[in-house]
């Protein structure tokens, strides 16, 4: 844990880097691995003195700049880090130490403002901004460039190939760190609980570690991908005469010429359309349009940039990726997001991609590209002589409303091991539900009504949680929420109370414990929201407007659409949201320092779910008992955990 002492000094560091490989695409481990890669430019500055660059082209690294980089008592700070620390570890082949470097990025997003550099002092509202010029310099000094006539055909740009340029570039450099000055300043003593310092160490530890791909597996299965995909765009081609199959435009310009109207073609309308028509050719067109549709190599080839040479994928979770939970969010593969399988023999189609055995495949699958695609998990192994552990909470979302809301009867079902689905079922039906049992058809109605209408949905929720594909009537879903609500009276109180607390809040410009065990309260134009965990969620700029409905409450944050600081709305039921996810994430990140003191190596996580590397001696039943001990802020609540052991990742 970094002890500020009163001998400690605090470096401001911001670097400017080259390398042949694309960032955005390989991840920052790959890129400062790669022999091309070196330190342009290194920013910095001593507490709120005067900044200073140091080209590292044409001027020498002072030796007592880089003691600094390892010496304890000096904190380091930079904006996103971990950029930071991975690439001076790799340049100057020193250990950088997490526990010494404070990140103004993460800081930033703990008080719900944005993350990049650019948008924070935007929304700060500092004098001097982040340099508009920096992605034109760093597109110049920093990426290769095409070799032309005009430049000589060199393959990079230098200093000396337009040395205002570079000036202009040095000046960018130092402005960063003005700028990250200023942002620590305003951002410093916000206080986060220790164990939150602990769970960003380890986050660091856990992407630096990184997890194991099987690279045969993986190479083969995307120049499967590539040959099956070429076989489909050709035949498509004979059939239809189009230049390019691959557009739906041309594709349906075609359906209009073969006298079928489609409005729409995707693969929800695509298997309609195949079933209504009668033309052998065109059904084949469909079909194979539809088989194009599946072929996917994206997260293969994810992978296969990201792989540093070790064969360990790092860098796939940022820190505090959704800045209103507090959550991770997925980088380069995205393993949040990952197809699911339900190919029953993994280990015999497993074989057949790594002996390259398209053949065989193609005469048991229909679709080779959707089997590829099932078997994306897979291409994550554990080292030798060790296993995947994985592990996840059973329902955490539910228990922490129920338990937040005191609605007894569902941590009743909690307390027995009882099914959720099956209970709020019979809780709405007010019949006995079992699932594979008696009125286990309804099992299903209690499943999607537990999904979307936790927090204040409607039947808008249920449609968009896939009740219409599941055989639901459209003229149900109004019956099927005021049976849920009906039946969960404690938590949809809870949406309102939590809505007229933060109101007041704001309105009286105070703390104060509205719900139990949630404080809530209003500092510096922001509304507080302090979990049980000691952990604060921020809402930036709070205020409340009135509306002919009541009170509305809008705060400042980013757009996911436009990508601006803007005000947008939010209310009861959506804070409920963000506190039982926020609370969930609290769970998962505590059971995950316990599994660290305990040795275990974590190689991953997903959502509620851990990912272990595991020595072949290790037990499943630890792990689960480990992430179920209660938590000494939470007691009361019920938490319980499932895994199972694999040699390679899959969805048990």
């Amino acid at each position: 844990m970094m002890k500020m002492t009163m001998t400690s000094r605090i470096l401001h560091i911001d670097i400017e880097t080259f390398c042949e490989l694309d960032l955005t695409k390989t991840g920052v481990y790959a890129y400062a691995s790669h022999p091309s890669f070196e330190i342009l430019l290194f920013a910095y500055a001593w507490g709120d003195g005067p900044v200073k660059c140091i080209d590292m082209i044409n001027d020498e690294f002072p030796y007592k700049l880089l003691d600094a980089l390892e010496d304890p008592d000096v904190i380091k700070v930079a904006h996103n880090a971990s950029f930071e620390m991975t690439c001076l570890s790799e340049y100057f082949m020193i250990d950088t130490d997490p526990n010494q470097w404070l990140c103004t990025m993460a800081l930033a997003m703990h008080n719900g403002l944005p993350g990049s550099l650019n948008n924070l002092g935007n929304a700060l509202n500092f004098e001097e901004q982040k340099m508009s010029v920096g992605t034109a310099l760093i597109n110049y000094f920093s990426k290769p460039c095409k070799p032309t006539k005009a430049n000589g055909q060199r393959t990079r740009n230098l200093p000396r190939h337009d040395t205002d340029k570079w000036e202009t570039f040095i000046e960018y450099c130092i402005r960063d760190v003005e700028v990250e000055q200023k942002a620590y300043n305003c951002l410093k003593d916000f206080k986060q609980p220790d164990w939150e310092r602990e769970v960003y160490i380890l986050d660091q530890e856990i992407n630096c570690r990184g997890i194991l791909i099987d690279r045969q597996f993986v190479e083969n299965a995307v120049d499967m991908d590539i040959g099956i995909t070429e076989t489909y765009i050709n035949e498509l081609k004979e059939i239809t005469g189009l230049s390019n199959p691959n557009s739906t435009a041309q594709f349906k310009q075609y359906l209009a010429k073969a006298g079928i109207e489609c409005k729409s073609f995707t693969k929800t309308t695509g298997p309609e359309l195949l079933e209504s028509v009668e033309d052998a050719a065109v059904k084949r067109a469909i079909q194979l349009k539809l088989l194009l549709g599946k072929t996917s190599t994206a997260k293969y080839e994810a992978m296969l940039r990201a792989d540093n040479g070790d064969h360990r994928i790092k860098g796939l979770f940022q820190y505090y990726g959704a800045n209103r939970t507090g959550r991770w969010a997925g980088r380069l593969v995205q393993l949040q997001n990952l197809p699911q399988n339900h190919i029953e023999e993994l280990d015999m189609v497993r074989e057949l991609v790594k002996d390259n055995d398209l053949d065989t495949l193609n005469l048991l699958y229909e679709s080779v590209p959707d089997t590829l695609s099932q078997l994306i998990r897979t291409a994550f192994i554990a080292k030798d002589g060790c296993k995947f552990i994985v592990a996840d909470y059973s329902a955490i979302e539910a228990r922490v409303i129920a338990w937040l809301a005191n609605e007894k009867w569902r941590q009743d079902v909690f307390k027995n091991n009882g099914d959720i689905y099956c209970a709020s079922a019979s809780a709405m039906f007010k019949v006995p539900v079992e699932k594979h049992g008696v009125n286990g058809h309804l099992r299903q109605k209690g499943k999607i009504a537990e999904l979307a209408l936790g927090y204040g949905g409607g039947p808008a929720a249920l449609k968009s949680m896939g009740a219409l594909e599941m055989g639901i009537e459209e003229d149900e879903l109004p019956k099927l929420v005021k049976m849920w609500r009906n039946s969960n009276k404690r938590i949809t109180a809870l949406w309102k109370k939590v809505g007229n607390e933060a109101v007041d809040a704001i309105y009286q410009q105070s703390m104060r414990r509205g719900v139990d065990r949630i404080l809530f309260g209003y500092q510096h134009g922001n509304l507080i929201i302090k979990l049980p965990s000691g952990r604060k969620l921020c809402y930036q700029g709070a205020k409340i407007v009135d509306t002919e409905k009541g009170p509305k409450i809008s705060y400042k944050g980013m757009n996911q659409v436009s990508r601006k600081w803007e005000l947008t709305d939010t209310w009861g039921g959506k804070l409920v949201e963000n506190i039982v996810q926020a609370i969930a994430r609290d769970c998962l990140a505590q059971a995950m320092l316990r599994l660290r003191d305990k040795g275990y190596e974590i190689v991953a996580h997903v959502h509620d779910e851990v990912i272990i590397e595991a020595p072949v001696e290790a037990k499943v039943e630890d792990v689960c008992r480990i992430m179920g001990e209660p938590l000494e802020w939470a007691p009361g609540l019920i938490l319980n955990a499932d895994g199972y052991e694999t040699p390679y990742y899959k969805k048990d």
